[in-house]
């Protein structure tokens, strides 16, 4: 297995001091937990929905940041890449792969809009008119 991009969470001073190491390939996202016990949990890249990048002053001044991952996977669900170093870049690893992966599999989005409560409003009525 290849990996496009690999990094450790470095929660002290940016230092990669932890149990937990995040890894990329083509297709998925691998999040590697523990020093005796270990956990691997993985994602569907076309799983992914969002993505979004949260930096605290602490992270800006040590060069670290938390990527957010919006995803429909079961197991893993919505998770953050915790204090990674050039979050911005990896972020937009991350969104290219996820966009080839969703081009490849054939995937869309469904993303319903609404601007307002009145709008649920309206529809309800409409789908009671052609009940009756």
């Amino acid at each position: 297995m290849k990996y496009i991009w690999q990094d450790k969470k470095r929660p002290f001073l940016g230092l990669p001091i932890s149990f937990t190491k995040y890894s990329l390939t083509e297709e998925r996202f691998f999040v590697e937990k523990g020093f005796l016990n270990k956990k691997e949990d993985e994602v569907r890249l076309y799983r992914i929905m969002d993505v979004s990048l949260t930096r605290t002053m602490g992270q800006r001044l040590f060069g670290v940041g938390t990527i957010h991952c919006c995803s429909a996977d079961k197991s893993m669900g919505d998770f953050d890449i915790v204090s990674i170093k050039n979050p911005r870049e990896v972020k937009e690893l991350i969104s290219q792969q996820v966009e080839k992966e969703r081009m490849a599999k054939r995937v869309s989005n469904r993303e319903y809009m609404v601007h307002n409560d009145n709008d649920y409003d309206e529809l309800d009525d409409e789908y009671e008119d052609e009940r009756d």
